[in-house]
């Protein structure tokens, strides 16, 4: 210490323990008292660690340079240099005390945002040298020995530590061993020795998100070449031979119940089987990836027999796929949702967003309780602001008659300019509008359906003078209770504008259908299913039109997916309850009621945004068809 600093120790710490407190692998720590009344650790590297480690390492990789040389077939799978080289960057890196302190650093402040239940040690950079480190003292007990309530949720915490760590900044902690991980008295979770640290680039971070999704539709071709990325195979290897193997090795570790009850160490054992018969090798930075997971699953399974890694983990690989738009993790969603068929899986949307509510919960979780006062306060100011103007005066992107942007609640297609809409027959209103017979701008037939619905109805009360009766003639009970998924708040969200634009296709496709099915219900009712109407429009391949619409096997597939996506979100009500006037039943209109009052702060996303993207695709859709009918 004297050294390192520079001065006599008892200049620098007011108390220090005569002995060592605790070993530190290849240090030892002692707890002292700065002049200025922090307790700290102090780690001391140990007398010739540097000189012995070096030899050491030395004559390891001479014997590793003399089994690549007369042993290619071992190394081809396994190289031992390479292995070790990587290690040993990583060995001379955890002796070097100052950039473990910069380790720590780094990590706190990419921490200290998204996940505060985390807690690492302060560095004093002023008394840390090559040899020295002094951080602040935490109190705690091992979180593998700990038999507190809570201790789940820290290591559930740990792992989404630690994901975030892999997959998003590629920075990630290599030794999180038990005696590295504490829960601290106030039922945190506190993080130790960032000596051992690795970093992986974009394409092995994305490359695992890729694998996983291929995983999850057992495409094992797609697999293969994922490990080519995650250099497992070397390039330009055949890739036939490994694939049946590969594909027995993951249909057996997918019969406990499929991706997420993988048990990964298993896995692992049995992918590095494979490295003595074939050219697939376990990467340097996976062995690292592994002791970690290994040190987390392991602490787990001790409370939680039932623990899988992966399982915990695709909660947070949702969220990455519904909220990071990158080109890379856009395919994978698209993948993860539409498979090898290219056929939009309802069900599988639907079990992204359970999972996404997931990570939100434990997320919530890993943030304990530091942000309750924030939210209270939050949800006083929103509750006031919602009881004076439930729509909140928003303010839209649609110009008003001034020119000025509105703030008066207009239908969101108002001043919004679509293309005319052929119809195959006259419609009133074509020649009102100055356009010629039988056309009418799209945006005003869609803003009448518009006006019609539940929810353009509902966003109108502002304009009627009927603010407080939104919230008034909700229930108490609804008032009161969540009646709004987090992932449909997720959706209308900042965050969700990503996932916005890659389901607004489908959600247009599916209004298409149901707006067919219910025209050709209303009809059929009538007893008009065999009426034909004229088709008035030059140079039309048809002189007639039947009134009823064609509903197609798509047009029901298009049904079925879009009710079980707002059955979903909506806790059990229909579409139709939604869009078409005089389905929904008092229960379902004081539900929506409660759901538009808890959806206040995203209702100038939905009408400033949404409607109008969705009104104008609807449109291009409906116009495409008409003019495949009748000029094709």
């Amino acid at each position: 210490i004297n050294d390192e600093l520079g001065k006599p120790w008892y200049e620098v710490y007011a108390e220090l323990t005569p002995e060592p407190i605790a070993a530190a692998s290849l240090g030892q720590v002692y707890k002292g008292k700065l002049k200025t009344g922090e307790v700290v650790a102090v780690k001391v590297q140990r007398p010739y660690v540097l000189e012995t480690v070096t030899v050491d390492l030395y004559i390891i990789r001479r014997f590793g340079m003399l089994v690549r040389r007369f042993f290619p077939n071992i190394t081809a799978r396994a190289d031992i240099v390479a292995l070790l080289d990587e290690w040993a960057s990583r060995f001379f890196e955890e002796l070097d005390y100052v950039k473990e302190g910069q380790n720590a650093m780094r990590f706190a402040d990419l921490m200290k945002d998204d996940l505060p239940q985390v807690v690492v040690p302060r560095t004093f950079t002023e008394l840390t040298s090559r040899r020295v480190l002094t951080t602040e003292w935490l109190e705690g007990e091992k979180l593998s020995q700990s038999k507190a309530d809570d201790v789940g949720t820290l290591v559930n915490v740990g792992v989404i530590c630690f994901l975030k760590q892999l997959l998003e900044w590629g920075f990630f902690h290599s030794d999180p061993h038990p005696g590295n991980l504490i829960r601290t008295p106030d039922g945190r979770l506190a993080i130790l020795d960032f000596g051992l640290m690795s970093e992986v680039n974009d394409d092995i971070k994305y490359g695992m998100i890729e694998a996983i999704s291929h995983l999850i539709h057992r495409d094992y071709e797609a697999i293969v070449k994922d490990f080519v990325t995650l250099e497992f195979i070397p390039e330009g290897t055949d890739l036939k031979p490994i694939l049946p193997v590969l594909a027995k090795v993951f249909d057996q570790a997918l019969e406990g119940g499929g991706a997420k009850n993988i048990n990964f160490q298993e896995l692992a054992a049995d992918l590095a089987q494979i490295t003595f018969d074939y050219p697939f090798r376990i990467p340097p930075y996976f062995a690292l990836i592994i002791r970690a997971i290994s040190t987390l699953e392991g602490i787990a399974l001790v409370g939680n027999p039932n623990f899988a890694i992966v399982d915990e983990a695709y909660p947070y690989i949702a969220k990455r796929l519904l909220t990071d738009d990158s080109p890379r993790l856009r395919a994978a969603l698209r993948y993860m949702v539409y498979g090898r068929s290219n056929v939009f899986d309802a069900d599988r949307m639907v079990d992204l967003l359970i999972a996404l509510e997931e990570y939100s919960s434990a997320s919530q979780s890993a943030r304990g309780d530091m942000d309750k006062e924030l939210a209270a306060q939050a949800a006083a100011a929103m509750s006031s602001s919602a009881r004076r103007n439930p729509l909140g005066g928003f303010t839209s992107t649609m110009p008003d008659d001034s020119g000025m942007p509105s703030t008066s609640g207009r239908s969101p297609l108002d001043g919004f300019n679509l293309p005319p809409l052929p119809l195959p027959f006259p419609f009133p209103g074509g020649q009102a509008s100055g356009l010629p017979g039988g056309l009418v701008p799209a945006s005003a037939l869609l803003s009448q359906l518009y006006q019609m619905s539940p929810l353009g109805r509902m966003l109108a009360m502002q304009e009627q003078g009927m603010d407080a009766a939104l919230l008034n003639n909700t229930p108490a009970e609804l008032q009161s209770s969540a009646n709004t998924r987090e992932a449909l708040r997720f959706i209308f969200s900042n965050e969700g504008a990503w996932f916005r634009e890659f389901i607004m296709d489908e959600i247009v496709k599916s209004v298409d259908a149901l707006s067919r099915e219910q025209l050709y219900a209303l009809v059929s009712r009538l007893g008009l299913t065999g009426v034909m109407l004229p088709v008035l429009l030059p140079g039309a391949s048809r002189s007639s039109v039947a009134l009823a619409p064609v509903v197609t096997d798509e047009d029901k597939k298009e049904l079925e997916n879009v009710t079980k996506l707002v059955n979903f979100l909506t806790r059990g009500q229909s579409p139709a309850s939604f869009l078409v006037p005089g389905t929904a039943t008092p229960a379902q209109q004081a539900q929506q009621r409660a759901m538009l009052v808890e959806l206040l702060p995203v209702l100038p996303t939905v009408a400033t945004e949404v409607m109008p993207q969705l009104m104008q695709r609807l449109a291009s859709r409906i116009g495409a068809r008409l003019i495949r009918e009748l000029y094709v």
